[in-house]
C-alpha cells in the first residue's frame, strides 16, 4: 500500500486529479484520455506513471491498447473522498465529463459500425467463439428426454451428439462397416445410450410407434424410393411424433452420383412437401436454409413435419 504523504503528493497536480476524475467513471486508453484532456502522449503517459507507482490506478491490456482505471486497493477510500471535494474545485471536471461521454460513444460506435458492415455476411465469415456446433450444443440442451431415430446415420457424428441429451438414440444405416465404425465410436467416449442397427431406409428395423423423433441428415437422397423411406419413418414413429429432414436442394451436379453415391440429385420444396404429406404426416413445412458459397453451390433444404396424435 502506497503512503498517505505519497498519495497526496501525487493527488495535489491539477491534472493528475482530472484524470483520476475521469478514470473513475470509465476505463480509458492513453488515446481517449489525449482526447479529453487535450495534453499530448507523453505528458498522459507520465502522469499515469506515477499514479500507478502509488497504486491509485492499474491497468489491463485489451489487444494492442491498455484500459486505466482507477486501483483497487485500499488507499482508494481515502481517494473517494479527496475526489469529492475536486469535482467541485476543478473548473474543467464537467467539461471532462462531458468530453469523456462522447469519446466512449465512439468506441460504442466503432463496435456497432463492425456489425453493420458484416450485417447480411453473418455465418459465412468468421465470428470468435460462433460455430454451428456451439449453436447446435445450446439448441439440444432445449431437448426433452425422448427416443430418437437417426435414419442414414454413418458413423453416427450425429447420433453422438443427439445422446448427450436424449433418452435414446437408435442410429440406423446400410453399411455394416459405418456401424462398425459408429460402435467403436460410442464405447470410445462411454456413450451407452446409442442403439446402433444395420439396415436400409426403406425397411427400417425398429417397432412401429418406438421412437418420438426421425431425422433424416443429409441421408433421404440416397434411398432408391425416398416415398416408401418416409413411409417408414411415419409408421416407427409414436402418435404426435415429428420428423425433420435435412437435404439438398434439387441441382444439376450429375458428378455427385459418382463421388458421393447419390440416387437423387436432390429434392425441391414442393416434391418433398408432397411425399411427406403422402406419407401421412400433417403441418408440413419445406424450407431452404443455407447455400454453400462454392462451385456448384449446394443448397440446404429443411423439412419438418409431425404424425397426427
Amino acid at each position: 500500500m502506497s503512503s498517505i504523504v505519497r498519495t497526496l503528493k501525487v493527488v495535489a497536480d491539477q491534472n493528475r486529479l482530472r484524470i483520476l476524475l475521469l478514470l473513475k467513471s470509465e476505463e480509458l486508453s492513453v488515446a481517449e484520455l489525449q482526447e479529453i484532456l487535450a495534453m499530448g502522449q507523453s505528458t498522459i503517459s507520465t502522469h499515469l506513471s506515477q499514479l500507478k507507482q502509488a497504486e491509485l490506478v492499474e491497468d489491463r491490456r485489451i489487444g494492442k491498447n491498455n484500459l486505466y482505471r482507477l486501483s483497487t486497493s485500499s488507499t482508494v477510500e481515502l481517494l473517494d473522498e479527496l475526489l469529492a471535494l475536486a469535482t467541485a474545485e476543478i473548473p474543467e471536471a464537467a467539461a471532462d465529463q462531458s468530453a469523456m461521454r462522447r469519446v466512449v460513444k465512439k468506441r460504442q460506435d466503432r463496435t456497432r459500425a463492425f456489425f453493420d458492415s458484416i450485417a447480411g455476411r453473418l455465418g459465412k465469415d468468421h465470428v470468435p467463439g460462433k460455430s454451428w456446433k456451439s449453436l447446435a450444443e445450446a439448441m439440444l440442451h432445449l431437448m426433452p428426454p425422448m427416443v430418437v431415430a437417426d435414419l442414414g446415420a454413418g458413423e453416427g457424428a450425429f447420433a453422438l451428439l443427439l445422446a448427450q441429451r436424449v433418452k435414446r438414440v437408435i442410429a440406423v444405416d446400410s453399411s455394416a462397416k459405418m456401424i462398425e465404425v459408429g460402435r467403436e465410436l460410442a464405447a470410445r467416449h462411454g456413450v451407452k445410450n446409442i442403439d446402433y442397427r444395420l439396415g436400409d431406409m426403406e425397411e427400417i428395423p425398429i417397432a412401429a410407434g418406438e421412437v418420438d423423433l426421425v431425422f433424416f441428415s443429409q441421408s433421404l437422397h440416397h434411398a432408391l424410393h425416398p416415398g416408401r423411406a418416409l413411409t417408414e419413418a411415419a409408421r416407427i414413429l409414436a402418435p404426435g411424433g415429428r420428423v425433420v429432414v435435412l437435404d439438398l436442394l434439387k441441382h444439376r451436379f450429375e458428378e455427385a452420383r459418382e463421388l458421393y453415391a447419390d440416387e437423387w440429385l436432390g429434392f425441391s420444396e414442393a416434391e418433398l412437401e408432397a411425399m411427406l404429406q403422402g406419407a401421412g404426416f400433417a403441418n408440413v413445412e419445406a424450407m431452404v436454409v443455407d447455400k454453400e458459397p462454392e462451385t456448384p453451390e449446394f443448397q440446404t433444404l429443411l423439412a419438418v413435419a409431425n404424425m397426427p396424435a
